[in-house]
């Protein structure tokens, strides 16, 4: 059974018990034995793991994770100390840079930000290697879903980052009278030049501190 062992297992106690859920773990649990599958199994709910319900300021959505050997560790965007940058995270890294001055990093380990309450979650959470997109449509969706609902239902005050127009689609499960909704392109290499300058780092932080939270070190 898949559970995050902290206030999320509660937050999502009635999709863990649906039938399509049921029916997810049952797929994965092939997937597993009979595919290379990314990220290993320990690492599935690495996002919600590192990022506790109530300790969340910001959601930063991605869509699938990293299809190849040994990158995908269970946090959008971000790969394992040691592991070359994938294009999407070095413009991103590119554009703190340049918004708030932080130089680019030699690690490409995004577990610093989870931790200090940045949910980096993609929408589906597991992928065969080398296929993109492979465990879309299998139930992932509706769970990840789930959980942007809850935050919002639950709680107030927290900045969603939303590139390109995939994650701009999860906007409509977020109150945006009580949550600060930041869209932009994605970074990648066919929408950077449009991503470049949203200076979402700097106004994620600048909400944050308005509201009397500590602002993120990006």
């Amino acid at each position: 059974m898949l559970k995050t062992g902290n206030d999320w297992d509660n937050i999502l106690k009635d999709e863990f018990e649906k039938e399509y859920f049921v029916q997810l773990q049952k797929t994965l649990h092939n997937e597993y034995q009979t595919q290379t599958v990314y990220p290993a199994k320990e690492n599935i709910f690495n996002a919600l793991k590192l990022t506790v319900f109530s300790d969340v300021k910001a959601v930063l959505l991605g869509q699938d994770p990293y299809h190849g050997k040994g990158q995908a560790h269970g946090l959008a965007f971000s790969v394992p100390p040691g592991h070359r940058f994938q294009p999407s995270l070095r413009n991103i890294f590119q554009e703190i840079q340049d918004d708030i001055g932080t130089p680019v990093p030699a690690s490409g380990d995004l577990t610093r930000w989870a931790e200090q309450g940045v949910l980096l979650l993609n929408s589906v959470l597991t992928v065969r290697t080398s296929v993109a997109a492979s465990h879309a449509g299998k139930g992932w969706e509706q769970f990840t879903d789930a959980a942007i609902r809850e935050l919002s239902k639950q709680r107030d005050g927290i900045v969603y980052i939303l590139w390109g127009q995939y994650a701009q689609k999860k906007a409509e499960f977020v109150d945006g009278n009580k949550n600060l909704i930041l869209k932009s392109a994605h970074p990648s290499v066919y929408s950077c030049h449009n991503f470049f300058g949203n200076k979402h780092f700097s106004k994620t932080n600048e909400y944050l501190t308005a509201r009397g939270q500590s602002p993120i070190e990006w």
